[in-house]
């Protein structure tokens, strides 16, 4: 009975993801048994490379339960790789995990996407459409805006 929910949760997180990129909720779901995935500070720079370009992203788990960030489509790259960045050294990884009531950051300098094999160069003021895949809950689809290439938002708290 609790599997068939999550479609239902994950439509209604991507349909809140069609709005604005960043808010709070007004129902905190600090009782659920299972992951509640919302994304927000999705971005990618306007890429420098004609094959090649970076994203960055925040998935929050509101949920009771952990869950896990396996794949990532988009419909500009061949393929989208995970990459997690320690003491300098970048290094692919096949999944990131999402704790229970925490969040998964990719921020410049640190976790990110990678867009390789680029079908088209991403321009400032378009969008790129995303499908995140996670091991627990259904796949989320998510409009990331393309920035200026020296675009740097605030540091979150």
């Amino acid at each position: 009975m609790r599997r068939a929910l999550l479609p239902a949760a994950a439509l209604a997180g991507a349909l809140a993801l069609t709005g604005c990129g960043s808010g709070s909720g007004a129902d905190s779901g600090s009782g659920s048994a299972a992951a509640e995935l919302s994304v927000s500070s999705v971005y990618m720079p306007q890429p420098v490379s004609p094959d090649m370009a970076a994203g960055f992203l925040t998935i929050t788990n509101q949920g009771g339960a952990k869950d896990a960030l396996t794949s990532v489509s988009s419909d500009v790259a061949g393929r989208v790789t995970m990459h997690s960045t320690a003491g300098g050294a970048m290094r692919e990884k096949s999944s990131f995990a999402i704790p229970a009531h925490g969040r998964l950051v990719f921020r410049s300098g640190g976790n990110h996407l990678m867009f390789e094999e680029l079908k088209r160069k991403p321009r400032q003021g378009q969008h790129v459409t995303l499908k995140l895949t996670f091991a627990e809950s259904g796949p989320l689809t998510v409009e990331m805006p393309v920035k200026s290439a020296t675009y740097n938002p605030s540091t979150e708290h």
